[in-house]
């Protein structure tokens, strides 16, 4: 009751007086969301931080929502407020349990991978990922881009350092030194960035729709890899044949799963106490570039 309370306090000093009651939303692991019903107009999803952590940070996701759909032309939600403390959304519905909305799925985030390409990594500013800033500086390397501002860029936050040890540290370096070897040299394009399966919804029609955004020029597989790691529902396996099929992934395009998805472990373990299984997972995708003993 009290996030109900906090969020209808924002809304009235919105100017959206004609609010009735506000539903918490769960789900959501970084902010204070929920559903408000008002007197005079559809319901609306809000969303805001009791101590937010910049005044840019609803600003670059709604932001976010605007590229992914003019670039992109996905379904989003449309943003009816975006301001320092508050951003209010029209609400979107639980994506259906069918293949057939997964195939829908694949072929709308291959058709943005596809037609988005780019010829730098980065974004024209930085935003968010959860409550830390995401960097976003230009770089016309994709591996030296990577390293630096989606896996080195964790090291030193306090969460970090207490769950890694001075060889996990080592094993990163090294694996970051190793990219070009690792992983294919790919083109930038729009991506996602945060792209887990609870920020996967539907429209009022049933399309899918994307919510939570941290967008940058990047590999698509970040986004693959973030689907394929976050416990995706068996209906879902549609979606990778039919997205591997149209992108013409290679076979061996699993494994490396594993050393993309390092970015959202450390963000994860960088930013909660219980982080889910993050460290685990990083330590044994470190494993191989630990220094014998």
């Amino acid at each position: 009751m009290r996030s109900a309370t906090f969020l209808i306090e924002c809304l009235l000093r919105a100017e959206m007086r004609d609010v009735v009651t506000v539903e918490p939303a769960t789900g959501g692991v970084a902010a204070l969301a929920g559903i408000a019903t008002r007197r005079d107009a559809p319901p609306v999803f809000v969303k805001a931080f009791a101590d937010a952590p910049a005044d840019d940070v609803f600003e670059a996701e709604a932001e976010g929502l605007t590229a992914l759909r003019e670039l992109g032309g996905v379904g989003t939600p449309e943003v009816i407020l975006a301001g320092r403390e508050l951003l209010v959304l029209s609400v979107l519905c639980p994506r259906p349990h069918s293949e057939t909305f997964w195939e829908q799925f694949a072929h709308a985030l291959a058709r943005m991978h596809l037609t988005t390409t780019h010829p730098r990594f980065g974004w024209h500013r930085d935003n968010w990922l959860g409550r830390r800033r995401q960097i976003n500086a230009f770089d016309d390397n994709g591996f030296a881009f990577f390293a630096q501002h989606r896996l080195l860029r964790w090291l030193g936050q306090p969460r970090v350092d207490a769950a890694l040890d001075s060889a996990d540290r080592a094993a990163l370096e090294r694996l970051c030194h190793r990219l070009p070897d690792l992983l294919p040299d790919r083109p930038a394009c729009l991506t996602h960035g945060d792209l887990w399966a609870q920020n996967i919804l539907a429209t009022p029609d049933g399309r899918p729709a994307l919510i939570d955004p941290a967008v940058s020029y990047l590999w698509a597989e970040v986004d693959l890899a973030h689907v394929w790691s976050t416990s995706p529902p068996p209906e879902a396996q549609r979606f990778f044949e039919v997205y591997a099929e149209l992108t013409s992934l290679d076979s061996d395009w699993r494994s490396r799963m594993p050393i993309i998805q390092l970015r959202q472990h450390l963000a994860v373990l960088a930013q909660f106490d219980d982080d889910w299984g993050a460290a685990d997972q990083i330590r044994a995708t470190l494993a191989p570039f630990r220094p014998r003993t």
